[in-house]
């Protein structure tokens, strides 16, 4: 069901933001750890790749300039939006 598939992609997103915003904190403590910088460098193209590949499946995550280009009907508008699922 594509309603099942829309959650799993958006679970993949919401997974690498947790990777990224952690890593990040890690680095805040520990800026000259180039392991964890990679590590961090890789969860931020993946996140995007997730983000991406979301968005041009189900429409924008983000509103407000955040969520790219929309396609033709403005798609902000069509439900369901990633916070209900």
């Amino acid at each position: 069901m594509n309603c099942e598939r829309q959650l799993c992609m958006l679970k993949k997103v919401q997974e690498m933001q947790f990777v990224a915003i952690e890593l990040n904190l890690f680095l805040d403590t520990h800026p000259c750890d180039t392991e964890a910088l990679n590590d961090y460098n890789c969860a931020v193209e993946m996140l995007e790749k997730y983000k991406m590949a979301y968005q041009e499946e189900f429409g924008p995550l983000f509103n407000f300039g955040f969520g790219g280009y929309s396609k033709e009907p403005w798609q902000w508008v069509e439900c369901p939006w990633p916070w209900q699922m």
